[in-house]
């Protein structure tokens, strides 16, 4: 009896030590704005993720990335992910990043508060995303600002794009025709 008592709770104890989630819906982030953009809220809409900067030359895919959002928001969320990791190209606060997101480029979709997305201090999501072990697809290396990660209407991953992958490119709009 102690035998088996043992391998059950062996066999629960695995189940939270098992390597990954394969959904992004089961996080929740810190909004630029100050509340938090909750995930699950996403279920039934694919969910394309980017690293963003302020002071990048792909920085005017911002402007992509709002028509894409607008063309395709009943079927789609982008969430931009400010981030400093690249040659210092994303110095502002919260605040700043915001007034710039929207005065320049007219950005409705949502933005997180300001992460880490490569090196020790890497944002959970960020782990999430990039390693195979726990997203169950693929291993990804953050080279650069605006790489993208295209996630299904159940919040698991479909693919993933370098940043010089338009927003608006057959690449990823095929994923959503």
């Amino acid at each position: 009896m102690k035998y088996y008592l043992t391998i059950a709770i062996a066999v629960m104890l695995s189940a939270f030590t098992l390597p990954g989630n394969p959904s992004i819906h089961s996080f929740k982030v810190k909004s630029i704005e100050g509340g938090t953009i909750d995930f699950s809220k996403f279920k039934g809409k694919k969910i394309l993720v980017v690293n963003t900067a302020s002071k990048c030359g792909y920085t005017p895919q911002y402007e992509a990335l709002e028509k894409v959002y607008e063309q395709y928001k009943d079927k789609l969320v982008i969430v931009g992910f400010p981030a400093n990791n690249f040659g210092g190209q994303e110095p502002g606060s919260d605040g700043e990043i915001q007034e710039f997101c929207k005065a320049r480029f007219g950005v409705t979709f949502p933005l997180a508060s300001k992460i880490s997305v490569k090196g020790d201090d890497t944002a959970p999501i960020y782990q999430w995303l990039t390693h195979k072990n726990q997203n169950g697809v693929l291993d990804a290396e953050i080279k650069w600002n605006f790489n993208k990660f295209l996630l299904d209407e159940n919040g698991k991953m479909i693919a993933y794009f370098e940043s010089k992958v338009k927003p608006d490119s057959e690449e990823i709009l095929k994923y959503l025709n």
